[in-house]
This record gives structure tokens, sequence and C-alpha cells, in this order.
């Protein structure tokens, strides 16, 4: 279980899918079972249905990853846990990972660690034989941003940096995508990446959503990360990001737009806004099924919502795509779901941005980051093969 702990605690997940398996299969081969399993990967998927939508979701993410693995950049490969990720998505064929930071450092740690990261590409951006490179990518970042102020000796001088290094290999093809942010700032990921990848071309903003696993099902959370006060048009935006990520895993968004009031009782302040963008949703993408604005008892009590507004497009339907009002009630709402609803979140997943950058939460389990890699390789996928866009 790592070096975090020996026991396992009561309620880890792992004691099915890990322990279980693991026991089982010392059973068979030492002969002591009286009942021997042969088919052990259907075995593995029936513990992981005793763990109902969580396992299920993150299997099918997982396995379309599987499909056609991506080169994945690790910008602080010099930590334990990003490399045993990198480990984990190598072998289990999710993605094809590229680590970054000094040589020395990754190469020692990976033989200390005794991890199986022998043949995968470790490069130094700060290194002499990656000066080309660099320059490169400062060539390509100065023309970027030469009408904001930047001369080449800045591009330069940022492209030491491993943020900048590996937004640049996105950009380049040299990657397929990004993970960071397990030891910096969000900030210091998402700005290299706006400011050199941008947004996609269908919308002018981004946005963070999160999945929160419940034992009610997976429920998307969407903006919990970027948008401190969105606009009409922002909300529009987030609205529509969201309901195509969630159809890259093969669900189709039932989406409520929350506010403290329930269809247009209060017709001042934020719900004026929420409302609004409503109508250009139904009025612009008559296929989504949206609507709002309500109080969040509304948006996932699908009986009351029927019974006292039955002329609402969700009808009984039930929800499992939030779109929040503001950054406050999006960022609070998740962590508390997190904390004090005993659900396991998935994120952040960056949407928006034109190729597949993923900042992941400080000091992500080795769990999280698998998953987010498995994610950053599915948004590769749909870039690549122009869908899901």
């Amino acid at each position: 279980f790592g070096r975090e702990y020996i026991i396992p605690k009561p309620l880890d997940h792992r004691l099915i899918t890990h322990v279980a398996f693991a026991v089982a299969k010392a059973a068979t081969e030492s002969g002591v079972a009286k009942r021997k399993i042969t088919d052990w990967n259907a075995y593995r998927e029936e513990l992981d249905k005793r763990l109902g939508y969580e396992v299920t979701l993150i299997r099918n993410i997982r396995g379309k990853a599987m499909e056609d693995p991506k080169r994945v950049v690790f910008t602080e490969a010099n930590h334990f846990k990003i490399l045993k990720a990198a480990e984990s998505v190598l072998l289990n064929g999710i993605a094809k990972p590229v680590l970054l930071g000094n040589k020395e450092e990754i190469r020692q740690a990976i033989e200390e660690s005794n991890l199986e990261l022998e043949k995968v590409p470790v490069i130094d951006p700060k290194s002499p034989e990656e000066s080309k490179r660099r320059e490169k990518y400062a060539q390509i970042y100065f023309e970027k941003r030469r009408r904001k102020g930047v001369t080449y000796d800045e591009a330069l001088e940022l492209m030491y940096n491993r943020n900048y290094f590996g937004v640049m290999m996105v950009e380049s093809g040299d990657c397929d995508a990004l993970i960071s942010g397990f030891l910096s700032k969000y900030a210091d990921t998402i700005r290299p990446a706006l400011e050199i990848i941008g947004t996609n071309n269908s919308q002018k903003h981004i946005a963070g959503m999160y999945i929160v696993i419940t034992k009610k099902g997976p429920f998307f959370f969407s903006d919990t990360t970027v948008n401190i006060q969105p606009s009409i048009q922002t909300l529009v935006e987030t609205t529509v990001l969201t309901a195509n990520e969630v159809r890259k895993y093969n669900i189709e968004p039932r989406i409520a737009m929350l506010s403290y009031s329930n269809f247009g009782s209060q017709r001042g302040g934020s719900p004026k806004l929420v409302q609004e963008a409503v109508e250009i949703l139904h009025r612009d993408y008559p296929d989504l099924i949206v609507d709002g604005e309500m109080q969040a008892n509304f948006a996932f009590n699908p009986e009351l919502r029927k019974k006292k507004f039955p002329f609402s497009k969700l009808a009984d339907k039930e929800v499992n795509t939030i779109i929040f009002p503001d950054l406050c009630s999006g960022n609070i709402a998740y962590k508390m779901m997190q904390e004090i609803g005993s659900a396991e979140v998935i994120g952040p997943i960056l949407i928006g941005i034109a190729k597949p950058i993923h900042i992941l939460q400080l000091e992500s389990s080795v769990r999280e980051i698998i998953n987010m890699a498995a994610i950053a390789v599915v948004d590769a996928q749909c870039l690549a093969n122009e869908t899901c866009r």
C-alpha cells in the first residue's frame, strides 16, 4: 500500500480489489484453494463491481485510454508518487510517460525505488543537451507573445522552467498531454498553458471540472477552479464545455444550473445571470438537457422538482451535472463532498484548453495521479480524432 501506511484503513477500497485478489491468487498457486480461479481478469472485474459506480467509471476511463495510449509528460518527476504513477500507467498500457527534471536525481530515485522505468525518456530542461530545443521553444513562445511585452531573451529564460518547457512540448507535438501541479501552485501551471496553447476554437473561456463519486453514482461539478464571477457568456460556455467532457465518458449530461432561487423567484443579482444563461442554452443548444436556475435540493430530488416545477426541461430526470453560479460555491461544494460527504473526487479536469493540460491537486495520491493521466490520454485521443470538442 505504499510508504504512507502498512495496515490498510478499514474503508480502503483496495481491501477488496487488491488484497482479496492477491490472497486468492496465492491460495490458487500454492494449492490451498478448494475452488481454483482460472480467469483472473473476470475475477478482478467481479471484485470491482462490488464497489459500484466509482470503479466502473474509472475502469471505463482507463479502458478507453488503453485503446490508444498517448505520450504524457510529467513535469515533477523527481517525486516518488509521480514516478510510481508513471510506472503504473506504463505497465498497464494507459499512457507513455515522459519525465521532466534532473536526470541524475530521477534515475537514482528510479533505481532506489526499484521501479520499472529504465526505458522511459527523462528530459532535463536545464541541461546543455537541451539547448537546441530550448531555443526552438523560445522562438515559438516569442512569436506568440512579442506584442505582449516579451523579448526573445525573456522567452529563452522561461524555457528553463519545467512548466513552460512541458507545455511547449505539448504545443510542439513532442508530447500529447501534460500533468503538473503536484508541488506547484495552480496558477503556475495554468498561466503557461493559457499563454502558449490558449482556449479551443469554439470557446473563449476555460473551466475546472471535478468528477464526484457518490453512492448515487458520479456527478460532474463545474466550474470549481477558474472563473471567480462568471458572466452570462462564461456560464453558457462552461455548461457546453462540461457537457462535452461528460460525453467523453459515455454518459449523457443532465444539467442543473444552481442558484439560491428557483426559476425566476428572484429577478436580480446572480440568479438573473443564471436565468439568462439558461435562456441562451435553450435557444442555441436545444438538444442539451439543462435547466435552472434552481436550488440544490431541487436539483438532487427529481420527485420534488417534478411536483413543484413540472414544466422543467429536466422533468423527473436524475441530474448528474451541476453548474455553479460562481467559483466560491463550486469550490466549497466539491471540498465539502470530499471531506464530509465521503465522496471521492477526480480532478480538477481543465476543460476548454486547446490541448490536454491537467493540473493535480497539491500532494495528490498515486491513484489520483493515475486517474488524471488516464483522463489526459482520453482528451488527447479526442483531439487526435477531432471528436469530443
